[in-house]
């Protein structure tokens, strides 16, 4: 009776350990995760304030109202975003994008941490884990549709893996809402969330054909057509009685083989091999989610979107560019990790999570962003590998640990510890405004507007502060919503996005670039290579309006 009591009483204090790590790191996380949440508003968030507005008040015309360049066609991609967004800026405004930022923020890194226990079944390491991958990811941290969508990824995740685990209805649910939700709230990763189904797939096929002897499977079919012809001739037992015989020995040798390949599957040199017969049904629940794009009010938009912006130029946006090795020290450290455990320790690693592994490197190599989705998703393989990397090569219990941890001292100092780091993360942003100044023409634009006929007025601005123009309610020509302004989404026939990039870098005379829009103001930052030329020229075709520290306003002479 005291050993069964005795083993109560340490499973009781186990639980009692769990729940305090828990709520602690619950806690740390938010905190972390709000410290890491930028105070200054990204250019996005202007725009996305604005079509919200424009959506409550006109509907989705599937047109651009923003820009002065006419009927441009635009394909709303986060229009239930946009409109959420405005609802809050207009109850709350500014600080509720902020405020909101901050819990979207904080609800990313607590879905993290979660999703990591459940899956790895620790709590100490996948608190580790979630202050890295948030830190990692930090500078996409901010008031746009990608936040949101972060979360669903990782709940993707979740559910995929449980669903694969226990096949119950509530993941498969989770998992078809979930693409619903990203058609009508950031469309444009639509395509991506298929591509998280891909390393499971994967996996089962080769699984299948692990277990197939298919030369094998062919000679037994031909020796039992063999047997039935000869069942059925005459004077044939002798020959009959060989077939059956060569038969048993062969299949007998199968099962000798799939004997050792299942010895050989439970305990793999490197990579874990194991079939589940659930993927069949996540493959129906794949098609079934292929469909959903299709409950948005945008059409088929959430099919053809990735493939425009694939076409296009658009490509050209910092975001979009290959990464620069060299310029992420951080992630460069976590593929070292990676290589060096799976190279050179004993640690083994699913097949599924191998394929995931090398596909989101690629896209992360492809394109800088996918950065985000590298650490999301593969923080669970991280996790697990450092998990068989714990028990292979060490004694350590984390059930001590976490004991250690849970005690009233380690506590107070692991609270010391973050809430420093947090500090540290925050300190540069406390006294930070909403709206900086240096990046947007705050006082031009209340310029503009005061002596500015814009009924009149045809502006070229540059990109990154463009959504700022129009959320004061200036036409603009162009803004941070590349694809508006690609041929492959605008329907015209002029490469809006790329005359830009062409005149803002001088690879093309900018007074070319306005006399084919017929530009009659000019809105720059001081010290862009334009305004430099405009300057050091003394340029009489240009007329200087107004001044400031970052900006000055231009009225272009056309007689």
């Amino acid at each position: 009776m005291s050993t069964v009591k005795n083993k109560e009483v340490s499973k009781t204090k186990k639980i009692n350990s769990i729940i305090k790590f828990n709520i602690m790191a619950i806690i740390l996380i938010a905190i972390f995760c709000i410290a890491l949440t930028p105070v200054t508003l990204q250019n996005d968030t202007f725009y996305t304030i604005k079509i919200g507005e424009h959506i409550v008040k006109d509907g989705i015309d599937m047109q651009d109202p923003f820009s002065w360049h006419e009927n441009l066609a635009y394909t709303y991609p986060h229009w239930a975003y946009d409109v959420i967004t405005y609802f809050i800026y207009n109850s709350f405004g500014m600080t509720g994008i902020y405020v909101t930022t901050c819990i979207l923020s904080a609800i990313l890194g607590i879905s993290i941490y979660l999703v990591n226990t459940k899956l790895a079944k620790n709590q100490i390491l996948s608190f580790l884990i979630t202050i890295g991958v948030m830190y990692l990811i930090r500078g996409y941290i901010a008031a746009r549709a990608q936040l949101v969508t972060f979360i669903l990824f990782i709940l993707t995740i979740f559910f995929i893996e449980k669903f694969l685990e226990s096949k119950k209805k509530r993941y498969a649910i989770g998992l078809i809402i979930i693409p619903i939700l990203i058609a009508n709230l950031h469309l444009a990763v639509f395509p991506f969330y298929f591509v998280l189904y891909l390393p499971y797939i994967a996996q089962y096929i080769i699984a299948c054909f692990a277990e197939t002897i298919i030369y094998r499977k062919t000679t037994v079919r031909q020796l039992k057509n063999k047997i039935k012809k000869l069942s059925k001739m005459e004077n044939q037992e002798e020959k009959l009685s060989e077939a059956k015989k060569e038969l048993k020995e062969l299949e007998e040798k199968i099962d000798k083989i799939k004997i050792k390949r299942s010895k050989e599957l439970q305990n793999p040199y490197k990579i874990k091999l194991n079939r589940n017969d659930n993927v069949k049904w996540l493959i129906l629940i794949m098609i079934i989610c292929l469909f959903t794009g299709l409950l948005t009010p945008l059409g088929t938009t959430p099919y053809t979107y990735l493939v425009k912006t694939m076409q296009g130029n658009t490509q050209n946006i910092n975001e979009h560019l290959p990464m620069t090795i060299t310029n992420e020290t951080e992630v460069i450290c976590t593929l070292i990790l990676f290589l060096a455990m799976l190279i050179f320790t004993k640690v083994k690693i699913r097949l599924s999570d191998l394929f995931m592994l090398g596909g989101l490197c690629y896209l992360m190599l492809a394109s800088r962003r996918q950065i985000t989705m590298f650490a999301l998703v593969c923080s669970l393989i991280f996790n697990r590998l450092i998990m068989d990397l714990i028990s292979q090569y060490t004694k350590i219990k984390l059930e001590d640990i976490m004991k250690k941890i849970t005690s009233a001292i380690g506590i107070i100092s692991i609270s010391i510890i973050m809430l420093g780091f947090s500090y540290y993360m925050a300190k540069d942003k406390i006294n930070d405004s909403y709206i900086d100044e240096s990046t947007y023409p705050v006082q031009a634009c209340d310029y503009i507007l005061n002596n500015i006929d814009l009924g009149q007025a045809r502006f070229y601005n540059e990109y990154n502060y463009g959504s700022y123009m129009l959320y004061r309610g200036i036409p603009v020509f162009i803004d941070s919503r590349a694809d508006l302004y690609a041929p492959e989404f605008s329907g015209k026939q002029d490469d809006i996005f790329m005359d830009f990039i062409e005149t803002s870098n001088i690879s093309k005379f900018y007074e070319d670039t306005f006399e084919k829009y017929k530009i009659t103001h000019v809105i720059t930052y001081k010290n862009s290579k334009m305004n430099m030329i405009i300057a050091k020229t003394n340029d009489k075709k240009y007329k200087e309006l107004y001044s400031d520290k970052y900006f000055v306003v231009y009225e272009r002479i056309t007689e």
